[in-house]
């Protein structure tokens, strides 16, 4: 009888230790730094030949927001690619090669050094999709940096998507690479592939308005 008074007694002791740990408040969890990201994929068509390194600070500047008349930042402080795919139709009777290369070489961002290439026969585009290696630094998160991370050779009227996810975390915005013209103040721009400007890019973005 005593025996089975102690065992009631610790098992009301124990309820009773259940409860008062279920009635305590922790501390707030610990949460990651607040960050914005965003997938998309942008479309370029070439006005003439390219033959080119694409910098990370070239991807960067796609997508820009305007504190001034001439003053553009990126609005995202970091980027990775997903995929670059290039069409590219040929005149008759004539052929069309293209080229995407995540260059190993490159300082800063190293790449698989495997190229991707294709050449057009009568009708048929040259077509290219290339997509970074998942173990090199060329599919990773890049911060800006005049770094090459892919080179491109392709002809005039050539049609180039890129697949991009980008990454905001409200650090210090960094600067284009160049100055904007006429530009409202407030206002999101999208740049050239090449990080030029609408006036000067051999990449526009197609189908937008909003560029400059």
């Amino acid at each position: 009888m005593n025996a089975r008074r102690r065992r009631n007694g610790r098992g009301r002791a124990n309820t009773l230790a259940n409860n008062v740990g279920q009635s305590m408040v922790s501390h707030p969890p610990q949460i990651p730094s607040l960050q914005v990201k965003h997938s998309t994929l942008l479309r370029f068509v070439a006005n003439t030949a390219v033959s080119q390194d694409i910098t990370v600070a070239d991807l960067l500047d796609l997508i820009l927001f305007a504190t001034s008349a001439t003053a553009v930042y990126d609005l995202f402080t970091a980027v990775k690619i997903r995929y670059v795919e290039v069409w590219s139709l040929p005149a008759i009777g004539t052929a069309n090669t293209v080229t995407v290369e995540f260059d190993g070489g490159n300082l800063g961002v190293l790449g698989d050094r495997r190229t991707h290439t294709d050449t057009s026969m009568g009708i048929q585009p040259a077509h290219v999709l290339a997509k970074p290696s998942g173990r090199s630094q060329a599919s990773q998160y890049q911060s800006t940096t005049p770094d090459p991370i892919f080179f491109l050779q392709c002809p005039a009227g050539s049609v180039v998507d890129l697949a991009l996810t980008f990454n905001g975390d409200f650090v210090d915005p960094v600067l284009a690479q160049h100055v904007a013209v006429a530009a409202s103040t407030g206002a999101v721009y999208l740049r050239g592939l090449d990080g030029l400007a609408a006036a000067s890019t051999k990449l526009p973005p197609a189908n937008v308005s909003d560029s400059i």
